[in-house]
C-alpha cells in the first residue's frame, strides 16, 4: 500500500458529501485549506487542528461516515476517554475495526490456547473492558471481571492524596484474589499499579504462577526495573506483554516481540491506520529518534478521522518497522499537566 495514495484516498472519503461524516463535512467549512487538494502525504496532516476537544459535546451520530454500509456500519459501542482533563470525549467504535484492532497483537497469544480471562480493568464507558470480552471469546473462554472506575480513583487522589486511594485499590485486588482462588484463569489483563499490588501478596503470586499463562498490561506506565522484576523474579516464564493505546485513537499499539529500548517495552502502532509522532511540545516539531517528547496520535481509517491529536503522554521516539509511517514509542508516561489540568495516573 502506497502511503501517499492511502492518505489521498482517505481525504476523498472523509470530505466527500456522500461518504464523509456530518462532523467532518461541517468542520471542513472552517478549515483554511482544502483537505482533498492540500493533504496528500502523512506530513500534510499537520495542517489539521486538533479537534478531539469538540468530541466532548458533538452528537455521536455526527461522527459516523455516511459511506459506511452493511457489515462496516455495525457499531460495537460508544466509548469515552478517561476524563482526566475535563469532561470525557466520546467516540464511535465499529465492530469490524474493533476486531482488526484486537487482532493486531494476536500473535502474542498464539501459544496460549483455550483460556478464561480475568480483566481487572475499567468496563463501560471505557473501551478496555470490551477488548477483554472479545479476547476471551477468541480463546473459547469465559471472561471474569473486576470493575474499576479510574475517574473516581483519580478524584480521590486529587482530593485527598495517594493514601486515600489505597483502600479502593486494595478492594479491587481483594476481588481479583477471590476469582484467582476459585476459578481457572489463563489470561490476566490489568494495569501495572494493580499488578504491583498483586505481586505484594505471596498467595496471589503463587496462584498466578500456577495457573496464568499470559499477562497483558496496559493503561499506565511500567518502568524498566519493574518490567524486569516481573519477568525474571515475580512471574518468570509467563509472557508479560504491554499494550499502549487510547480511546481517542480507537485502538492500540503492540509490544514489539523480542526487542526493547534499554529494558523498556517498545510499541508499534498498526500503520497506516494508527500512526504516532513524538514532538517537542514547545515547537510542535518532531523530536529526533531516541529523544523524548509528547505523543501525537493519528487515527486514519474509513471508520474515523482523528488527526494530529496531542496526547497527555510523553515518550521516547523509536525507529519504526520498515515502511511504517511516523515512529514507534517507548518509555511512555503521563505529562505532569495537560490543558492546565494536573494529570493523575492512578491505577489506569
Amino acid at each position: 500500500m502506497d502511503p501517499d495514495e492511502y492518505i489521498a484516498a482517505l481525504m476523498r472519503w472523509h470530505f466527500t458529501a456522500s461518504t464523509g461524516s456530518p462532523f467532518w463535512l461541517r468542520r471542513a467549512r472552517s478549515l483554511d485549506f482544502d483537505p482533498i487538494a492540500d493533504v496528500r502525504t502523512f506530513a500534510d496532516l499537520r495542517l489539521f487542528p486538533n479537534v478531539v476537544d469538540e468530541f466532548r459535546d458533538v452528537p455521536v451520530e455526527d461522527l459516523i461516515p455516511r459511506g459506511l454500509t452493511g457489515e462496516d456500519r455495525v457499531i460495537a459501542g460508544v466509548y469515552e476517554s478517561g476524563g482526566t482533563t475535563g469532561s470525557p470525549k466520546r467516540f464511535v467504535m465499529f465492530d469490524r475495526w474493533m476486531e482488526f484492532a484486537l487482532g493486531w497483537d494476536e500473535h502474542h497469544y498464539a501459544a496460549v490456547g483455550p483460556a478464561n480471562v480475568l480483566a481487572v480493568a475499567p468496563s463501560g464507558p471505557h473501551m478496555f473492558g470490551e477488548f477483554a470480552a472479545r479476547r476471551a471469546r477468541r480463546h473459547d473462554g469465559l471472561r471474569f471481571t473486576v470493575d474499576l472506575d479510574p475517574r473516581w480513583i483519580k478524584r480521590l487522589i486529587e482530593r485527598d492524596g495517594p493514601a486515600a486511594a489505597d483502600a479502593y485499590a486494595e478492594h479491587i485486588v481483594d476481588q481479583a484474589a477471590h476469582i484467582l482462588t476459585t476459578q481457572a484463569v489463563g489470561i490476566l489483563i490489568t494495569t501495572p499499579p494493580l499488578l504491583e499490588r498483586m505481586a505484594r501478596r505471596d498467595d496471589l503470586v503463587g496462584l498466578i504462577r500456577k495457573n496464568v499463562r499470559f499477562i497483558c498490561w496496559s493503561g499506565a506506565h511500567m518502568d524498566a526495573d519493574s518490567r524486569e522484576i516481573f519477568q525474571t523474579e515475580v512471574f518468570p516464564g509467563i509472557p508479560l506483554k504491554g499494550l499502549y493505546g487510547s480511546t481517542t485513537i480507537l485502538g492500540m499499539s503492540r509490544e514489539r516481540p523480542g526487542e526493547g529500548l534499554d529494558g523498556l517495552a517498545l510499541f508499534d502502532p498498526p500503520s497506516p491506520y494508527i500512526v504516532f509522532r513524538v514532538v517537542d511540545p514547545a515547537t510542535g516539531q518532531d523530536v529526533a529518534l531516541g529523544d523524548r517528547g509528547q505523543v501525537v496520535m493519528n487515527h486514519l481509517t474509513k471508520y474515523a478521522l482523528i488527526p494530529n491529536n496531542l496526547e497527555r503522554d510523553h515518550a521516547v521516539a523509536a525507529e519504526p518497522p520498515p515502511g511504517w509511517l511516523g515512529c514507534s514509542v517507548a518509555d511512555v508516561g503521563p505529562v505532569a499537566t495537560f490543558d492546565d489540568h494536573a494529570v493523575i495516573e492512578g491505577v489506569y
